[in-house]
Protein backbone atom coordinates (compact mmCIF):
# COMPACT_ATOMS: atom_id res chain seq x y z
CA UNK A 1 0.00 0.00 0.00
CA UNK A 2 2.78 2.42 0.94
CA UNK A 3 4.66 1.61 -2.29
CA UNK A 4 1.53 2.40 -4.31
CA UNK A 5 1.11 5.74 -2.53
CA UNK A 6 4.74 6.62 -3.27
CA UNK A 7 4.26 5.79 -6.94
CA UNK A 8 1.09 7.91 -7.14
CA UNK A 9 2.85 10.87 -5.51
CA UNK A 10 5.80 10.55 -7.91
CA UNK A 11 3.41 10.46 -10.88
CA UNK A 12 1.64 13.60 -9.68
CA UNK A 13 4.93 15.42 -9.22
CA UNK A 14 6.08 14.37 -12.69
CA UNK A 15 2.83 15.50 -14.32
CA UNK A 16 3.64 18.25 -16.87
CA UNK A 17 1.46 20.97 -15.35
CA UNK A 18 2.55 20.23 -11.78
CA UNK A 19 6.24 20.11 -12.77
CA UNK A 20 5.99 23.43 -14.61
CA UNK A 21 4.25 25.08 -11.65
CA UNK A 22 6.93 23.71 -9.31
CA UNK A 23 9.70 25.15 -11.48
CA UNK A 24 7.99 28.57 -11.54
CA UNK A 25 7.73 28.56 -7.74
CA UNK A 26 11.40 27.62 -7.41
CA UNK A 27 12.39 30.47 -9.75
CA UNK A 28 10.33 32.95 -7.72
CA UNK A 29 11.89 31.76 -4.47
CA UNK A 30 15.47 31.83 -5.75
CA UNK A 31 15.13 35.08 -7.69
CA UNK A 32 17.31 37.87 -6.33
CA UNK A 33 15.54 41.05 -5.20
CA UNK A 34 16.38 44.14 -7.24
CA UNK A 35 19.20 46.10 -5.69
CA UNK A 36 18.86 49.77 -4.89
CA UNK A 37 22.11 50.68 -6.60
CA UNK A 38 25.12 49.24 -8.33
CA UNK A 39 26.85 46.48 -6.44
CA UNK A 40 30.33 47.16 -5.15
CA UNK A 41 32.72 44.44 -6.30
CA UNK A 42 34.58 42.61 -3.57
CA UNK A 43 38.20 43.63 -3.21
CA UNK A 44 40.70 40.82 -2.81
CA UNK A 45 44.42 40.93 -2.14
CA UNK A 46 45.21 39.54 -5.59
CA UNK A 47 43.35 42.46 -7.21
CA UNK A 48 45.58 45.01 -5.51
CA UNK A 49 48.94 46.04 -6.95
CA UNK A 50 51.91 44.38 -5.20
CA UNK A 51 53.03 47.72 -3.75
CA UNK A 52 49.74 47.94 -1.78
CA UNK A 53 49.99 44.47 -0.21
CA UNK A 54 51.89 45.28 3.05
CA UNK A 55 49.24 47.56 4.58
CA UNK A 56 46.14 45.28 4.38
CA UNK A 57 48.24 42.21 5.16
CA UNK A 58 49.68 43.87 8.26
CA UNK A 59 46.23 45.02 9.38
CA UNK A 60 44.73 41.54 9.04
CA UNK A 61 47.68 39.83 10.71
CA UNK A 62 47.72 42.35 13.55
CA UNK A 63 44.01 41.94 14.17
CA UNK A 64 44.29 38.16 14.12
CA UNK A 65 47.29 38.17 16.45
CA UNK A 66 45.55 40.49 18.90
CA UNK A 67 42.43 38.30 18.92
CA UNK A 68 44.30 35.01 19.32
CA UNK A 69 47.01 36.26 21.66
CA UNK A 70 47.82 39.66 23.13
CA UNK A 71 48.26 43.18 21.70
CA UNK A 72 52.02 42.59 21.68
CA UNK A 73 51.49 39.49 19.56
CA UNK A 74 49.31 41.55 17.24
CA UNK A 75 52.00 44.20 16.79
CA UNK A 76 54.69 41.59 16.08
CA UNK A 77 52.40 39.70 13.71
CA UNK A 78 51.61 42.93 11.83
CA UNK A 79 55.31 43.77 11.47
CA UNK A 80 56.18 40.25 10.30
CA UNK A 81 53.27 40.16 7.85
CA UNK A 82 54.21 43.56 6.40
CA UNK A 83 57.81 42.43 5.89
CA UNK A 84 56.68 39.18 4.28
CA UNK A 85 54.22 40.98 2.00
CA UNK A 86 56.90 43.48 0.96
CA UNK A 87 59.31 40.64 0.17
CA UNK A 88 56.63 38.83 -1.82
CA UNK A 89 55.78 42.00 -3.74
CA UNK A 90 59.44 42.49 -4.65
CA UNK A 91 59.69 38.88 -5.79
CA UNK A 92 56.57 39.32 -7.93
CA UNK A 93 58.02 42.48 -9.46
CA UNK A 94 61.33 40.75 -10.24
CA UNK A 95 59.48 37.83 -11.81
CA UNK A 96 57.39 40.21 -13.92
CA UNK A 97 60.52 42.01 -15.12
CA UNK A 98 62.18 38.73 -16.03
CA UNK A 99 59.12 37.62 -17.99
CA UNK A 100 59.15 40.94 -19.85
CA UNK A 101 62.86 40.59 -20.61
CA UNK A 102 62.24 37.12 -22.03
CA UNK A 103 59.41 38.51 -24.13
CA UNK A 104 61.67 41.33 -25.34
CA UNK A 105 64.33 38.81 -26.39
CA UNK A 106 61.74 36.81 -28.35
CA UNK A 107 60.41 39.99 -29.99
CA UNK A 108 63.92 41.11 -30.98
CA UNK A 109 64.56 37.68 -32.46
CA UNK A 110 61.44 38.07 -34.56
CA UNK A 111 62.51 41.57 -35.68
CA UNK A 112 65.98 40.33 -36.65
CA UNK A 113 64.52 37.43 -38.60
CA UNK A 114 62.12 39.72 -40.45
CA UNK A 115 64.93 42.15 -41.29
CA UNK A 116 67.17 39.36 -42.55
CA UNK A 117 64.29 38.26 -44.76
CA UNK A 118 64.32 41.64 -46.50
CA UNK A 119 61.29 43.27 -44.89
CA UNK A 120 61.46 46.98 -43.96
CA UNK A 121 61.78 48.06 -40.33
CA UNK A 122 58.19 49.27 -40.04
CA UNK A 123 56.75 45.96 -41.26
CA UNK A 124 59.14 43.95 -39.10
CA UNK A 125 58.21 46.04 -36.07
CA UNK A 126 54.49 45.61 -36.68
CA UNK A 127 54.91 41.85 -37.07
CA UNK A 128 56.94 41.56 -33.86
CA UNK A 129 54.56 43.74 -31.84
CA UNK A 130 51.63 41.59 -32.88
CA UNK A 131 53.12 38.71 -30.88
CA UNK A 132 53.82 40.71 -27.70
CA UNK A 133 51.37 39.71 -24.95
CA UNK A 134 52.42 42.61 -22.69
CA UNK A 135 51.07 46.03 -23.62
CA UNK A 136 53.77 47.98 -21.80
CA UNK A 137 56.48 45.92 -23.45
CA UNK A 138 54.93 46.40 -26.89
CA UNK A 139 54.66 50.15 -26.35
CA UNK A 140 58.25 50.47 -25.18
CA UNK A 141 59.61 48.34 -28.00
CA UNK A 142 57.64 50.30 -30.58
CA UNK A 143 59.04 53.57 -29.23
CA UNK A 144 62.60 52.18 -29.22
CA UNK A 145 62.36 50.94 -32.82
CA UNK A 146 60.32 53.73 -34.39
CA UNK A 147 61.49 56.75 -32.39
CA UNK A 148 64.85 55.78 -30.93
CA UNK A 149 65.91 59.38 -30.34
CA UNK A 150 63.00 59.92 -27.94
CA UNK A 151 63.50 56.59 -26.13
CA UNK A 152 65.82 56.52 -23.16
CA UNK A 153 66.83 53.99 -20.55
CA UNK A 154 64.70 53.99 -17.42
CA UNK A 155 66.99 53.90 -14.38
CA UNK A 156 66.34 51.15 -11.87
CA UNK A 157 64.58 48.76 -14.25
CA UNK A 158 66.28 46.10 -16.35
CA UNK A 159 63.56 46.41 -19.00
CA UNK A 160 64.17 50.15 -19.40
CA UNK A 161 67.92 49.57 -19.75
CA UNK A 162 67.32 46.86 -22.37
CA UNK A 163 64.96 49.09 -24.35
CA UNK A 164 67.58 51.85 -24.18
CA UNK A 165 70.06 49.42 -25.76
CA UNK A 166 67.57 48.66 -28.52
CA UNK A 167 67.14 52.38 -29.21
CA UNK A 168 70.93 52.84 -29.23
CA UNK A 169 71.24 49.95 -31.70
CA UNK A 170 68.73 51.56 -34.06
CA UNK A 171 70.52 54.91 -33.83
CA UNK A 172 73.89 53.22 -34.45
CA UNK A 173 72.54 51.48 -37.53
CA UNK A 174 71.07 54.72 -38.86
CA UNK A 175 74.27 56.73 -38.34
CA UNK A 176 76.86 54.21 -39.49
CA UNK A 177 74.88 52.21 -42.02
CA UNK A 178 75.65 48.86 -40.37
CA UNK A 179 73.15 46.03 -40.58
CA UNK A 180 70.23 46.66 -38.25
CA UNK A 181 69.48 42.94 -38.12
CA UNK A 182 73.00 42.24 -36.83
CA UNK A 183 72.81 44.97 -34.17
CA UNK A 184 69.35 43.90 -32.99
CA UNK A 185 70.53 40.29 -33.00
CA UNK A 186 73.46 41.28 -30.78
CA UNK A 187 71.07 42.85 -28.26
CA UNK A 188 68.96 39.69 -28.35
CA UNK A 189 72.02 37.50 -27.75
CA UNK A 190 72.99 39.67 -24.79
CA UNK A 191 69.51 39.34 -23.26
CA UNK A 192 69.53 35.57 -23.70
CA UNK A 193 73.00 35.32 -22.16
CA UNK A 194 71.82 37.34 -19.18
CA UNK A 195 68.80 35.04 -18.85
CA UNK A 196 71.07 31.97 -18.75
CA UNK A 197 73.23 33.71 -16.15
CA UNK A 198 70.18 34.46 -14.01
CA UNK A 199 69.11 30.83 -14.17
CA UNK A 200 72.58 29.64 -13.16
CA UNK A 201 72.71 32.10 -10.28
CA UNK A 202 69.26 31.03 -9.15
CA UNK A 203 70.33 27.40 -9.09
CA UNK A 204 73.59 28.21 -7.27
CA UNK A 205 71.86 30.27 -4.55
CA UNK A 206 68.99 27.80 -4.09
CA UNK A 207 70.89 26.00 -1.31
CA UNK A 208 71.56 29.11 0.84
CA UNK A 209 67.99 30.32 0.41
CA UNK A 210 66.64 26.92 1.47
CA UNK A 211 68.95 26.88 4.51
CA UNK A 212 67.78 30.36 5.54
CA UNK A 213 64.13 29.33 5.22
CA UNK A 214 64.78 26.19 7.28
CA UNK A 215 66.52 28.16 10.02
CA UNK A 216 63.67 30.68 10.03
CA UNK A 217 61.17 27.89 10.72
CA UNK A 218 63.09 26.32 13.62
CA UNK A 219 61.53 28.58 16.31
CA UNK A 220 58.05 27.48 15.25
CA UNK A 221 59.20 23.86 15.45
CA UNK A 222 60.56 24.52 18.95
CA UNK A 223 57.21 25.97 20.02
CA UNK A 224 55.39 22.93 18.65
CA UNK A 225 57.77 20.53 20.40
CA UNK A 226 57.45 22.41 23.69
CA UNK A 227 53.67 22.30 23.46
CA UNK A 228 53.86 18.60 22.67
CA UNK A 229 55.67 17.77 25.90
CA UNK A 230 53.32 19.93 27.99
CA UNK A 231 55.66 22.87 28.64
CA UNK A 232 53.27 25.44 27.03
CA UNK A 233 55.98 27.89 25.85
CA UNK A 234 53.41 30.08 24.09
CA UNK A 235 51.73 31.01 27.37
CA UNK A 236 55.11 31.80 28.90
CA UNK A 237 56.07 34.05 25.98
CA UNK A 238 52.77 35.96 25.89
CA UNK A 239 51.66 36.22 29.52
CA UNK A 240 54.86 36.80 31.51
CA UNK A 241 57.07 39.89 31.45
CA UNK A 242 60.27 37.91 30.90
CA UNK A 243 58.60 35.88 28.17
CA UNK A 244 57.42 39.00 26.35
CA UNK A 245 60.93 40.46 26.44
CA UNK A 246 62.32 37.20 25.06
CA UNK A 247 59.58 37.12 22.40
CA UNK A 248 60.43 40.62 21.16
CA UNK A 249 64.15 39.86 21.21
CA UNK A 250 63.64 36.59 19.35
CA UNK A 251 61.50 38.19 16.65
CA UNK A 252 64.04 40.99 16.19
CA UNK A 253 66.92 38.52 15.92
CA UNK A 254 64.92 36.39 13.49
CA UNK A 255 64.23 39.41 11.27
CA UNK A 256 67.87 40.50 11.44
CA UNK A 257 69.05 37.02 10.47
CA UNK A 258 66.70 36.82 7.50
CA UNK A 259 67.68 40.31 6.34
CA UNK A 260 71.38 39.50 6.65
CA UNK A 261 70.98 36.22 4.73
CA UNK A 262 69.05 37.99 1.96
CA UNK A 263 71.73 40.69 1.80
CA UNK A 264 74.50 38.09 1.47
CA UNK A 265 72.63 36.36 -1.37
CA UNK A 266 72.02 39.69 -3.15
CA UNK A 267 75.66 40.66 -2.84
CA UNK A 268 76.79 37.28 -4.19
CA UNK A 269 74.37 37.52 -7.11
CA UNK A 270 75.38 41.13 -7.83
CA UNK A 271 79.08 40.29 -7.77
CA UNK A 272 78.57 37.33 -10.10
CA UNK A 273 76.38 39.37 -12.46
CA UNK A 274 78.94 42.17 -12.60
Amino acid sequence: MSAALVLVAAALLAWPGVAAERRRRLRRLTRRPPSAGPRTPAVSLSALPPSAWPLPTAALAGLGGAVVGTPLVGVLAAAAAAAAARSLARARARHRDQVRLDGLADALGAVAAELRGGRPLEAATTSALAGCPDGDLAQGLARALRAPAAASATPGTDLGVALGRVAAAVLLSGRTGCSLAAVVGAVEDDLRARRRQRQELRSVTAGPRASAALLAGLPLLALAMGSGIGADPWAVLTTTAAGQVLLVAGVCLEAAGLAWSARLVRRAVGSAAA
